[in-house]
């Protein structure tokens, strides 16, 4: 098709190569007639995606005036001590208490049986010891504005940080992978931590919070693991199908095989829910909430090939990652099988169609 006169190389038809193969003044003039802004267009993109350019470096530009703010306060404004001080307690209060890590191990003792319990255990683990640098972070700084201990480099960087609305390294050093601002950080933050603990108080959840994980890999490990056990199957011969399920559907019980999980957000594409397929991005529409979907665990010689797309899963909208000691990257999560109807799937693949587990805000 490319070879033909007809062929546009965008949907507007601005972008194709000059029929009448004129000479090279020709061709000047006609680059001259193309717009000086390229549009999203030529590179596959959605026009959804000047928004996202728009708000990215818009955000560049605060961050770097928010940085050359300065600490001290003229008129009858906060100073920095008191600003900080008021954020630091208003945030001890909200963030629970560590995690009773021993109780948790006695309801859910390790078992052949079922791999969810070491899955449980060990995010609780992970999560006390982000919970415990919180704490005596803020403990230590409160101690430091009051003249008790001396205020170091690290307490005062995570004074400036409270003070600019943002996550303290010192805190991202023992985190999971998260964008959000610091009012987004701790809400997500104390969320996370009552998903945990309702899941101790009444058992495992129907519908997992796949966002909700410190180390989604360990989950998935997990499901695998026990589909593996109980049939035997050598679980390296074990990967996942996928299964869309319809928002309309209330889903009560836990799945038999694998699980269902929730929490993801689609970038780049829209969900069609009268026909359970990708569809394209409805205008100034960023990110759409994903229904539930159900992993099945599937021998690798019953997959058989399908048309869908292979869309990959990322914690953070950063989309990059490192890859861990783990062997596990600190950002890519899996790819996802999502059907498509209207366009097939390199279509989305030029649309940079991904789905995330977190937000930016």
């Amino acid at each position: 098709e490319i070879l033909e006169d007809s062929y546009k190389f965008s949907p507007s038809g601005t972008y194709f190569a000059p029929p009448d193969k004129p000479k090279i003044e020709g061709y000047l003039d006609f680059i001259k007639t193309l717009p000086f802004n390229e549009p999203p267009e030529v590179f596959g993109l959605h026009e959804n995606a000047d928004i996202t350019s728009a708000i990215a470096q818009t955000n560049d530009l605060l961050g770097t005036a928010l940085s050359l703010q300065p600490r001290a306060s003229g008129g009858e404004g906060k100073s920095w001590a008191e600003s900080v001080m008021e954020l630091a307690t208003d945030i001890e209060r909200k963030v629970p208490n560590l995690f009773d890590v021993e109780k948790a191990e006695v309801l859910y003792p390790v078992r052949f049986e079922e791999s969810m319990n070491s899955v449980l255990t060990q995010e609780l683990e992970r999560f006390n010891r982000l919970l415990a640098v919180v704490k005596k972070s803020l403990a230590d700084l409160k101690l430091a504005i009051r003249g008790l201990v001396v205020l170091s480099k690290e307490l005062e960087e995570v004074g400036n940080a409270l003070s600019n609305m943002l996550v303290p390294a010192m805190w991202m050093s023992a985190s999971y992978p998260s964008l959000k601002p610091l009012g987004g950080y701790v809400t997500d933050l104390v969320a996370r931590c009552e998903f945990l603990q309702k899941w101790i108080d009444t058992g495992k959840p129907a519908v997992y919070w796949l966002s909700g994980f410190y180390f989604i890999p360990g989950f998935l490990t997990g499901t695998r693991q026990n589909f593996a056990r109980k049939y035997t199957i050598p679980i390296d011969l074990i990967k996942y199908t996928f299964k869309v399920m319809d928002p309309k559907e209330e889903i009560t019980e836990g799945a038999t095989d694998g699980a269902y999980i929730n929490g993801l957000f689609l970038e780049g594409a829209a969900w069609n829910e009268s026909n359970g397929t990708l569809m394209e991005s409805r205008p100034k529409e960023l990110f759409v909430s994903m229904p539930s979907i159900l992993l099945i665990p599937t021998k690798v010689e019953d997959i058989k090939p399908t048309t869908a797309y292979s869309c990959p899963t990322y914690k953070t909208s950063e989309r990059r990652g490192q890859l861990s000691t783990t062997g596990h990257s600190t950002n890519f999560v899996m790819l996802i099988d999502l059907p498509v109807s209207e366009f097939p799937a390199k279509h989305y693949i030029k649309r940079g169609c991904a789905m995330l587990c977190s937000l930016d805000t």
